[in-house]
């Protein structure tokens, strides 16, 4: 056995279910967890947004790893440098990953491997991604078929956390320990506290006892004005949660589950992680996925530079209320419901037919939980351009999507308090009511609360482009 190997997290900031960390105790007397602020990745688009939110989880880890006999090295700088340094600092001999199936990840491993005893172990997908993938090798494109596949296989158990000690050396320099280091990102966001802890409390809360909110996911996931969701899309992108961990719970959601329709939503929220997979898997195939359609038709549409439009919908004031009230709150949180970012997304490609890259690369530069997999493979669906392109061209209509998701207008007047005053049955379309109405709430359309950009039927012109476009 070696004595000192090193722990190298990069997307997985947590103690349960981390098989790098399992495979460097089996390994060394003593493990030295380090994480590396990549100033690479520190350029990315949004980098900025995520970054208390990744500060806050380095400590919370600190903070379990020292119960453990453990502390958390962090550093800056270049990985394969830094790398180098703490092997020479401590005298180890190994250095253990997760493996990461980004474009950038997969170079930067490739570039250190060649100079430092690198051993990649495990993956952020739930199952192997090279059991994931068609008979050929490629990477499914269609979602049902991935999921037949993907639900051949058993889960499998979650790893516990360590046992053991982690003995890591004492002494060792790490950012978290300078006086005043990143003070102005320790304090918790109020909606998403970042750790392992939370990730995991939040997951028990949604998942277990018999009035669990995964027994109503099917029918209330959708709704704005309630809390159906898990709201774990944060902890996933930066491995406070594992997708095993979740895709586990699940599972025993659905044998406990108390009746036939408690079982279906439990089975629908593990199909959302199954999407999960299914997008990881691609881009790890499909590296331009962010700047390029997937099916080439998508690169014949004559997409609109409209920059006045596209901040309109940027800045939330497209005069369509949902739409509005989701990007309002993106920039005011890093964060909004997914269905929401669908009506948002389709809104910007089909009504306003603009270049849906301009609006991947602005989600991914404000979203707290920012994955380019995800991001990416979603922008493409909800432009019709990609995976699981329908024969027809999907349009969401966004005053129907809100009167379905936020019916008495909580979620929107919250976000849009232009609107507060106005009546139930025009929060929707406040373009259609009345002078008099608009007069007694103190929102006159075009004055106090946009016009519509583009009128309803805008939508119906995208449905002819598309369709030329795959003609030809």
């Amino acid at each position: 056995m070696a004595e000192v190997a090193l722990w190298w997290i990069r997307r997985d900031l947590r103690l349960h279910d981390a098989p790098a960390l399992h495979a460097a105790l089996r390994a060394a007397a003593a493990v030295v967890p380090v994480f590396i602020l990549d100033p690479t990745l520190a350029r990315a688009p949004g980098a900025a947004i995520r970054r208390r939110f990744l500060i806050g989880g380095l400590r919370a880890l600190d903070a379990a790893l020292h119960a453990r006999g453990g502390c958390l090295v962090v550093r800056e700088g270049s990985p394969a440098e830094v790398l180098e340094a703490l092997m020479a600092e401590t005298g180890a001999s190994a250095i253990f990953a997760e493996r990461d199936l980004t474009p950038y990840a997969r170079r930067r491993d490739a570039f250190v491997a060649r100079s430092l005893p690198l051993r990649l172990v495990g993956h952020p997908t739930i199952h192997p991604p090279e059991s994931l993938v068609r008979a050929d090798g490629g990477a499914y494109r269609v979602f049902g078929a991935f999921r037949r596949v993907w639900e051949a296989f058993p889960v499998p158990a979650p790893l516990p956390p360590p046992e053991r000690p982690l003995a890591t050396p004492i002494g060792l320099f790490s950012l978290l320990h300078v006086e005043g280091w990143e003070a102005r990102m320790i304090a918790q966001e109020e909606e998403f506290p970042p750790g392992e802890a939370e990730a995991l409390r939040r997951l028990r809360a949604f998942t277990e006892g018999p009035e669990a909110p995964i027994y109503r996911y099917a029918r209330e996931r959708d709704r704005l004005d309630r809390e159906g969701t898990a709201r774990l899309s944060p902890y996933f992108r930066f491995g406070m949660l594992s997708p095993r961990t979740a895709a586990a719970a699940a599972i025993a959601a659905m044998a406990n589950a108390p009746d036939a329709e408690g079982q279906r939503s439990a089975q629908v929220w593990l199909r959302e992680l199954i999407w999960r997979d299914f997008f990881y898997v691609l881009f790890a195939h499909e590296p331009a996925l962010r700047r390029r359609s997937l099916f080439p038709f998508g690169e014949r549409i004559p997409w609109r530079a409209d920059p006045e439009g596209f901040a309109a919908w940027a800045e939330g004031r497209t005069g369509y209320p949902l739409v509005d009230a989701g990007m309002r709150q993106l920039r005011a949180t890093g964060w909004m419901p997914n269905r929401v970012r669908m009506v948002a997304a389709a809104f910007l490609a089909k009504h306003l037919l603009i270049d849906w890259r301009w609006g991947e690369r602005w989600f991914m530069a404000h979203l707290l939980d920012g994955d380019p997999a995800i991001n990416g493979g979603n922008w493409q669906w909800a432009a019709g351009v990609g995976v699981d392109t329908a024969p027809y061209v999907r349009i969401f209509q966004p005053a129907a999507q809100s009167r379905r998701s936020d019916p008495h207008g909580a979620y929107i007047r919250r976000w849009v308090p232009e609107l507060a005053n106005v009546p139930d049955e025009y929060v929707h379309a406040p373009w259609e009511m009345p002078p008099e109405i608009q007069r007694a709430a103190g929102c006159r359309i075009g004055v106090d609360y946009p016009a519509p950009w583009v009128p309803e039927r805008a939508a119906a012109q995208a449905r002819v482009i598309f369709r030329e476009a795959r003609r030809r």
